[in-house]
């Protein structure tokens, strides 16, 4: 991967930076000195998302210099002595902001944008809603808001299909894993919810019906990592799965917590995720007070909208979000 300085003409630069007493890794992805700055909350917790550009080009570094950061203990910033009591909700926000800042400095700008996807939004917005003064606006991705009431949602959706297709054997395991009315989700279901999300193409993206082959493969064939980096993806993935950081953001209603934004919003939204529910996110986007919100549905999209239509998705950043409109977005 290329060494030469973002700032410059182009480039890929990949770096750790000390953060809040630890090294955390940077992604640093742009096109020229005169491009804003926009920040990559991946989603998880523990699952980095720069290397799905290589099947799944964004194009955002036409319109912004990216940083695709790789959260504590995720990817480029796994370290299996990163303290326990540090891997918390709360420490996550703080490093959003901490990171935050370390690109406002690096490039010299007042503000930054974020992009924040699924368990990326769920810190990214708490986050925006404390410094508001960092950003330029917000944009959430697959945007989280009530993750438990998302689940029993999904669960209905899932079962009803399977029945639809007369899967007996999927019927019979969803069954059997049956969401109670609080959280923690059955294990049962954890173990479950991604292949049945994936086979039905109601996932990550649209066409990836496999964890294995859309996600674990492709990793392992991304030029931009060094062997020790692809392995530490997945460690990092399992590290980041031992303290509880799922089971919190189940327990929290994010909506009632963060009720209003004091800049711009704006919500990437497929209408086929059922990871995280396209019908929660527009409605909070309905009831959500900001100086502006923009809502886009993406019709041919699951969970990840800027990788599934990365033109309409610049498209909305060009003429909506770096100009402070709405022209593009959903009638509320």
């Amino acid at each position: 991967m290329s060494a030469r300085d973002p700032r410059g003409d182009a480039g890929t630069h990949k770096l750790r930076v000390h953060i809040n007493g630890i090294d955390q890794g940077l992604i640093l992805q742009g096109q020229g000195p005169d491009r804003p700055v926009l920040l990559f909350l991946h989603g998880g917790p523990g699952m980095p998302e720069f290397w799905l550009t290589q099947r799944y080009p964004t194009r955002m570094t036409q319109a912004f210099t990216v940083a695709w950061w790789d959260q504590r203990g995720a990817g480029l910033s796994f370290d299996p002595t990163i303290p326990a009591q540090t891997m918390t909700v709360e420490q996550f926000v703080a490093d959003t902001l901490a990171v935050s800042q370390w690109l406002r400095d690096r490039f010299g700008t007042q503000k930054i944008y974020m992009l924040a996807h699924s368990w990326g939004s769920f810190i990214g917005l708490q986050a925006v809603a404390r410094s508001p003064e960092l950003f330029h606006a917000y944009i959430g991705m697959g945007q989280i808001t009530n993750q438990f009431a998302s689940e029993r949602e999904a669960y209905a959706y899932l079962l009803s299909r399977y029945r639809e297709n007369v899967d007996r054997r999927m019927v019979r395991r969803l069954e059997k894993a049956a969401i109670g009315s609080q959280p923690p989700l059955p294990r049962a279901y954890m173990a479950l919810r991604d292949p049945a999300m994936h086979r039905l193409g109601v996932g990550t993206t649209r066409d990836m019906h496999s964890v294995l082959t859309g996600l674990f493969l492709p990793s392992l064939r991304f030029p931009g990592y060094t062997w020790p980096e692809k392995l530490n993806l997945w460690r990092g993935k399992r590290f980041s799965s031992r303290f509880g950081l799922w089971d919190t953001m189940l327990a929290t209603d994010l909506a009632a917590q963060v009720p209003e934004l004091q800049v711009p919003a704006y919500f990437l939204h497929g209408v086929h995720d059922h990871t995280v529910s396209y019908s929660q996110a527009k409605t909070y986007a309905q009831m959500l007070r900001a100086p502006r919100v923009g809502f886009y549905s993406f019709e041919d999209s699951a969970h990840s909208p800027a990788f599934e239509e990365p033109e309409r998705t610049l498209r909305v950043l060009e003429r909506d979000v770096l100009t402070g409109r709405t022209d593009l977005a959903d009638t509320l």
